[in-house]
């Protein structure tokens, strides 16, 4: 990417038209603190008019009939995968994940999903029976609207396809406002929907703040549904600014996971748990920051993710290698300065990492790789959510005080259990409160939701349940079954 890239347009009704009002905004390059594009933040009249595409193309678009939508989406995955190296370019530059796993791991997130999704939705039911106690009693899945997607920056096209994909298949049409500070990627994003020849209105994109097109799209009257991914306190902002219009509000917010390794842990339980929470350079909701350890094994523990700490790189995104990249933004960097001293003004013991800029860097927003042991669940280090790769470990005593420690939090996303105890583990993935638990390293099933509790918010991103999100279900009595 060379020169200032200009960006100032916005995706409406089919056409990239200028903003109504320019307000330019620069894109920096977390790797090297400088400028590489420049967007124009949307206002009012943008948005309106991008409300007003969708509203327009919702009756046709709704009524067309699930096979031309699925192949719609078919052919937005084949673009999709032809533009990876374009998409995996922008995410490195706007947010600073680096080469190798911007293309690998994410960019790759949005052909898993967009996969997942046709899967599901071909054996999708639209109208289905109530039961057999009422043989003419129907339950009809039905498109909700004008729907608002309002996606960050930690991972863009994750977010995004687990958005617009099982929206489009419900029959919805979309105005979305992805992250003012990692907009790239949503660009190339709007051009391969654009190639992929979507109808005009069904798809729509303006860039903007939170403060401004964020709330526009919340209050907007004729915008039916927001579905928001990012911090929890922008979610409850959403959520107040859009009870006056009485949308459908969906809500992917923060985490704060707890990972009970016990005793009986495979060897490589606390390896892979460290390693999992300084990935994408601790920027994810569902990171296990807070590893809770069995005391019989807690200082040999505390040993290993001393180690992977200190054996994790930290380089620019614009290279290959297995290192971690910036964090996205100085503002980003400053907070997470200071709840690492924070842990250190408050008694953590510090083991790896710490405050200030890695060794031989001078520039980007980079963190050192961070390991606090001796931590309670009392301190901030292990109340808050950092967002950066910033480990806390915390020992316990019996299988209740760790369920006790893990649920003693106001978020609920994931939860993850390291034991060679079957039982144990059923146990605890019944007891822990949790929208997901993970346990010894097994990924969720293709096709499973991703979503929290509480704070975490209550969204079900992904399979049949995602798409069940973007719709209403409607009850309908005295079908004819003969019809």
């Amino acid at each position: 990417m060379s020169g200032l890239a200009d960006k100032r347009k916005f995706y409406i009704n089919g056409q990239w038209v200028d903003p109504v009002t320019p307000n330019d905004l620069d894109v920096i390059d977390p790797s090297t603190e400088e400028p590489v594009a420049v967007i124009s933040l949307g206002d009012q009249a943008d948005t309106d008019a991008a409300v007003a595409a969708a509203k327009a193309a919702f009756p046709a678009w709704s009524e067309t009939a699930p096979a031309e939508r699925l192949k719609h989406v078919e052919k937005i995955l084949e673009v999709y995968k032809r533009r990876a190296p374009d998409m995996a370019e922008a995410i490195s530059h706007e947010m600073g994940a680096p080469a190798d796993m911007s293309l690998n791991d994410q960019t790759e997130a949005g052909t898993y999903h967009i996969e997942n999704f046709i899967e599901a939705f071909k054996s999708f039911e639209f109208i289905r029976p109530l039961g057999p106690q009422s043989p003419s009693s129907m339950v009809a899945w039905e498109p909700v609207g004008v729907v608002g997607l309002i996606t960050p920056w930690n991972w863009p096209m994750n977010q995004v396809t687990l958005k617009v994909i099982p929206a489009l298949l419900a029959g919805d049409t979309i105005v979305m406002k992805p992250s003012e500070i990692a907009p790239l990627s949503s660009m190339v994003w709007s051009e391969i929907i654009d190639e992929a020849g979507l109808p005009a209105g069904v798809y729509n994109m303006v860039n903007g703040d939170g403060a401004g097109v964020g709330t526009q799209l919340s209050t907007h009257p004729d915008v039916d549904m927001i579905s928001f991914t990012g911090s929890t306190r922008a979610g409850i902002a959403i959520t107040k600014a859009a009870a006056d219009t009485v949308k459908k509000v969906m809500l992917e917010l923060g985490g704060k996971g707890a990972n009970l390794v016990f005793a009986d842990a495979d060897e490589k339980a606390v390896l892979r748990g460290t390693r999992h929470v300084f990935y994408n350079s601790g920027q994810s909701c569902n990171a296990p920051t807070r590893m809770l350890v069995e005391r019989s094994y807690y200082d040999k523990a505390v040993e290993i993710a001393k180690k992977v700490a200190e054996e994790t790189a930290v380089a620019t995104a614009h290279q290959p290698g297995r290192h971690i990249g910036p964090v996205v933004s100085k503002r980003q960097w400053d907070q997470i300065q200071g709840l690492i001293q924070a842990g250190i003004d408050e008694g953590a013991r510090l083991v790896a990492g710490g405050t200030g800029l890695p060794e031989g860097v001078n520039r980007g927003y980079f963190v050192r790789p961070t390991v606090f042991a001796d931590v309670n669940n009392d301190m901030t280090i292990a109340r808050q959510e950092i967002f950066g790769p910033v480990l806390s470990i915390i020992p316990f005593d019996t299988e209740e005080e760790a369920v006790a420690i893990a649920n003693d939090t106001i978020y609920g996303l994931t939860n993850y259990v390291q034991s060679q105890d079957g039982a144990r583990r059923n146990r605890l993935a019944r007891k822990l409160r949790a929208g997901m638990v993970e346990m010894n390293g097994v990924s969720r099933g293709r096709g499973s939701a991703f979503g929290g509790v509480k704070a975490s918010g209550r969204a079900r991103e992904g399979g049949v349940w995602g798409i069940e999100e973007f719709m209403d279900s409607k009850q309908i009595s005295g079908w004819d079954t003969e019809a």
